[in-house]
């Protein structure tokens, strides 16, 4: 197994914001340090490939909340 790397969008962005867009969320399967919160999508595609790694995007419901059992978790 190559390992996994689960990343989600941010919330709080605008059209045009010139910051990266994806929040690292974790890694599993292999050893892997990040030293940054926010990356590009772009960054996170040549990781992987260099890595091997595969890129698991997590989404979110429509009222951008994820749903951890019975409990709702806002993540921002």
């Amino acid at each position: 197994m190559a390992g996994k790397i689960f990343y989600r969008e941010r919330r709080k962005i605008t059209e045009g914001e010139k910051k990266p867009r994806y929040n690292l969320v974790a890694v599993a399967g292999m050893d892997l340090k990040f030293h940054v919160k926010h990356v590009r999508k772009m960054e996170l595609d040549e990781i992987a490939k260099q890595l091997g790694a595969e890129l698991v995007f997590l989404k979110r419901d429509e009222e951008g909340k994820y749903k951890t059992g019975e409990e709702e978790v806002e993540i921002d």
